[in-house]
This record gives structure tokens, C-alpha cells and sequence, in this order.
């Protein structure tokens, strides 16, 4: 049977370890309903939202060039769905009355997507159904042929570029101004673009070039409150689990642990989800409360440990360095001061790329670093002023018990 190896299968299918799953009674019913990326029939606390959308994007309709949107808002606030959900609703109409309308929606954060200009471009091109190669073209080929799949026929053509503000800070905010000048130069069809992004302050950081050609209008996604969570929640669980599955108390509990993280109704379906999941290979006909902690420590481990795995080398050694230092710290009684400073985790820093054959950055990178690792809520980093000695950071880790440990040890494989 050459170099394979073979798996003895009972042909009684009470043998079979899947055979007590196949008995069991599914809780769900279609649980697709529970995901983020659903989009319902209706949205729930966000008319205003979907109005404010609409009202700018209706010039469409009489084929004129709708104003550019940005929409901020902090995560799981509806940003996403309510765009997706107001064009599928002008597609619609727009088909109707005979007019072009094409979409293009791109998720800013995917490698290999939108992480350079190019990519970015590229991808455009490969929506609008051209072939492009992911590297090799020259960058100004690359816009020429963008303007012309544009410009083939008269539409409006809308560039959804979901977390903008990534894209932005890898290459800069050229690709705006560039795209805003080819709108003034097509000749059959208008450009709109929606830049959706967590970052409240994020239009304030882009050049004065940009900003002026841009002539955008901003939308505000305000975070929910428990009672419109746990609205979502109910209409989310009607389609998503069989009857008598979720409880009202259960549904509360929901909501009201995701108000306590900046009203996320993202966390609050995931929530429900991963509880449901939990309820059934335990073999429970029903989802109980305990089943709501359980998925809350298994979300907060799984999200924490994705984020430290999917850092860039230098972010992962950073945080490397800070664990070393707190254990450091925390095993040495005559380290009075346990706190842990910029200078302190750039010693250690040094020690761990020569360690790991990485070229070391600068301590003015590492504080960046620090810096982000902060914005991410894997550490805690507050400036503290040194007087004439200047400023620095007083660090510490802002991971519970549990992911820290398997933090550490995805790091150890990384760099001994």
C-alpha cells in the first residue's frame, strides 16, 4: 500500500464516534444568522444611520455623483452591515430604473489584498472582472487600466475600503488624492467612495491635499446600550437556534456583557454563538448562563492570541521582552520598584533579537511598538514624565492568567 497508512473503519455504525452526533437533536437552526457578516432583512437602531447613508447617496439614483462618506464608529457598531445593506438597497432600485451602478468592497486589513498600493489597485481591477498578476506591472499601468475599466461605460461606481485607516498607515494616503484626481478626469462615470475605520480621529491625520479633494461627509456609529443589544440578539436568535433554546435571561446576560465592552454587537453574537456551540457538544438541549461564561473565556483567549499571532516580528519581540521583564520583576524581592519602563524592555529587547537572529530597531521605534501594543489592549502603557531626563513608558501586561501563558509560549517557539 506504498509509504500511506491505513484506519480501521467499524461498519456498525454504533461504533462510529460520530454516530451520538448524528442522534443528537441540532439547537440550531440556521446558524449563519448568528454571524457578524449577516446581513438581516432589517437592522434594528440605526435608522438614523441608514437615512443620514441613504440621503447622500440618492443622487445616484438621477445618475449624478454622490458625495464621498466616511463612516466611524468603534467596533461592532453596525458600520459594515449598514453600508453593505444601503448599497444592495440602491443596486436594487438603481436596476430597476434601468441606470449602472457597480460596487466594490474591500476588507483593508486582508493581506495580500490591500496591504501595498498595488495590491489595492489590483484587487479593484480583479472585482471589476479584469485579470491583473500581483506583482510586475508598473503602478501608473495599473491606474491607466483602472480608468479605463471605470470609464468603459456610464455608472457610479462605489469603493467601499473597510478598515481605511490600515491601509493609510502601511502606504500612506497617495491612493485617496489619486483616486479623487481620476474622478475629475472620467468622462462617463463618477467615483464614491466610503471609507469605514474605528479611528474616531482618523481624518485629521490625512494630508491637506486629501482632505480638500475629498469633499466627504462623516457619519457617526454610536456604540449600542445593553437594551439594543439584547434586541439584535432576540431577532438574531428567532432565525438562528430552534424554539426554546435561549432564554430571555440568557439573551441579557449577552447584551450585557458586550455594553461592557463599548456596546459590541459583534462580541454580543459571537457570544451567543460560541455559547450555543458549547450547549451542544455538551449534548444540553438549551443554553444556560454557565454556558455564557464559558464562551466569554474562550472568545477573550482566542481573540488575544490571534492578535499576538498575527503581529509583525518586531511587535511579537517587543512583547516578548515585557513578559520576560514582569516575570523578571515579579521573581526577584529585591526589585522594590516593580515597574517596568521603555529602557528597561529595550535592554531586554537586544537580548531577544540577537537570540532570534532579528535585526534590532531603535528605542524611538520600540516606543511606537509599545505604543500599539497598547492601542491593541495586550499591554498598558502610561507616558510618565522623567523631568529634565525627558518622558517614558510605565508598562505592564493587561492579559489575564490563562492567555498569557499561551502567549508565552507562542513566543518562546518563536524566539527561545
Amino acid at each position: 500500500m506504498g509509504g500511506g497508512f491505513s484506519v480501521l473503519v467499524s461498519t456498525n455504525v454504533s461504533y462510529n464516534i460520530f454516530a451520538k452526533y448524528i442522534e443528537q437533536e441540532d439547537i440550531f437552526n440556521d446558524k449563519k444568522t448568528l454571524s457578524s457578516s449577516f446581513i438581516p432583512q432589517k437592522i434594528s437602531h440605526r435608522d438614523a444611520e441608514l437615512n443620514q447613508m441613504g440621503s447622500i447617496l440618492a443622487p445616484a439614483l438621477k445618475g449624478y455623483h454622490p458625495n464621498n462618506i466616511f463612516v466611524y464608529g468603534t467596533c461592532g457598531t453596525g458600520k459594515t452591515i449598514c453600508t453593505k445593506f444601503i448599497i444592495s438597497h440602491l443596486q436594487e432600485i438603481i436596476k430597476q430604473s434601468g441606470k449602472s451602478l457597480r460596487s466594490v468592497y474591500i476588507n483593508c486589513k486582508m493581506k495580500k489584498v490591500a496591504d501595498t498600493e498595488y495590491r489595492l489597485f489590483a484587487q479593484l481591477l480583479k472585482e471589476m472582472g479584469e485579470c491583473v498578476p500581483d506583482t510586475g506591472l508598473p503602478t501608473d499601468v495599473l491606474y491607466r487600466r483602472f480608468f479605463e475599466r471605470v470609464d468603459s461605460k456610464p455608472s457610479t461606481l462605489i469603493i467601499i475600503l473597510d478598515e481605511i485607516d490600515a491601509l493609510v498607515k502601511k502606504v500612506g494616503d497617495d491612493f485617496l488624492y489619486n483616486l479623487t484626481r481620476i474622478n475629475q478626469e472620467l468622462k462617463r462615470s463618477h467615483i464614491t467612495i466610503i471609507g469605514i475605520t474605528n479611528d474616531l480621529s482618523f481624518r485629521d491625520n490625512l494630508d491637506l491635499r486629501v482632505k480638500s479633494s475629498l469633499s466627504e461627509e462623516e457619519i457617526l456609529f454610536k456604540p449600542y446600550n445593553a437594551v439594543q443589544l439584547r434586541d439584535i440578539l432576540m431577532e438574531r436568535a428567532d432565525g438562528g437556534f430552534r424554539p426554546g433554546v435561549v432564554s430571555d435571561t440568557v439573551l441579557g446576560k449577552c447584551a450585557a456583557l458586550a455594553a461592557q465592552e463599548h456596546g459590541d454587537a459583534r462580541r454580543a453574537l459571537d457570544l451567543l454563538r460560541v455559547a450555543g456551540e458549547l450547549a451542544e457538544r455538551a449534548g444540553e438541549p438549551s443554553i444556560a448562563e454557565n454556558h455564557i461564561d464559558m464562551a466569554q473565556q474562550k472568545l477573550d483567549m482566542d481573540r488575544v492570541t490571534e492578535t499576538v499571532r498575527g503581529q509583525p516580528s518586531q511587535s511579537q519581540a517587543v512583547l516578548y521582552s515585557i513578559i520576560k521583564c514582569q516575570e523578571k520583576a515579579d521573581n526577584q524581592k529585591a526589585w522594590t520598584d516593580k515597574r517596568l519602563l521603555t529602557g528597561d524592555v529595550f535592554d531586554n529587547y537586544l537580548a531577544v533579537c540577537k537570540a532570534g537572529g532579528m535585526k534590532p530597531l531603535t528605542q524611538r521605534r520600540i516606543s511606537d511598538l509599545i505604543g500599539e501594543l497598547d492601542m491593541l489592549g495586550i499591554i498598558t502603557a502610561k507616558v510618565i514624565s522623567k523631568g529634565r531626563y525627558g518622558r517614558t513608558r510605565d508598562i505592564s501586561l493587561a492579559v489575564k492568567e490563562e492567555p498569557l501563558a499561551k502567549i508565552k509560549t507562542l513566543l518562546q517557539e518563536r524566539f527561545g
